[in-house]
């Protein structure tokens, strides 16, 4: 089922099925490249979907579904990130999850903001436009591409200083 066929209507079995069938991994892999958490990712996708569907009557016709659905994914791994810091300071017992994101990149990973990260997830592994971008964001295309820029900057920077496979490519160069 393409895209624009999807748009019509959230009330809908079928349409709603297809577009977590369509949206869901995607949404998935988005989110936990922001949380770094696996299971926090499917957290959110499952609040990012929920939320799309109680706010579908504020879904306009002529919207790009995708980006409506990432805007919401992004503020739910936003609020989530939000609510993590407030339960900083709750003692509680730290639990080994299943982490799709090897350790150094996921330690280098977290040194960007959330923002950083979320951009750099949706230039490299989504592939999306800056002009896509600009929806999700909220943001002009120029800007987003300087901060994307920068990001990519940081992160190369401390997988340099952090690992020595990527110190040793540098110096092939």
């Amino acid at each position: 089922m393409k895209e624009n066929q999807l748009e019509g209507s959230f009330d809908n079995q079928e349409i709603l099925e297809s577009i977590v069938k369509l949206y869901g991994q995607p949404l998935l892999r988005y989110c936990h490249n922001i949380l770094c958490d696996y299971a926090e990712a499917q957290d959110a996708v499952q609040m990012t979907f929920i939320k799309a569907y109680n706010k579908r009557k504020n879904f306009k016709g002529g919207t790009n579904l995708s980006s409506w659905l990432y805007r919401i994914a992004y503020t739910t791994c936003i609020d989530m990130i939000r609510k993590k810091k407030l339960l900083f300071f709750i003692p509680q017992e730290k639990t080994k999850n299943d982490d799709f994101i090897r350790e150094d990149l996921k330690r280098a990973l977290l040194t960007l903001s959330p923002l950083e990260r979320a951009l750099v997830f949706s230039r490299v592994i989504d592939e999306k436009s800056y002009s896509e971008l600009e929806t999700v964001y909220k943001s002009s295309a120029t800007t987003l591409r300087k901060r994307y820029e920068r990001a990519k900057k940081k992160l190369a920077k401390v997988l340099k200083e952090t690992n020595p496979y990527y110190k040793r490519l540098e110096e092939r160069k």
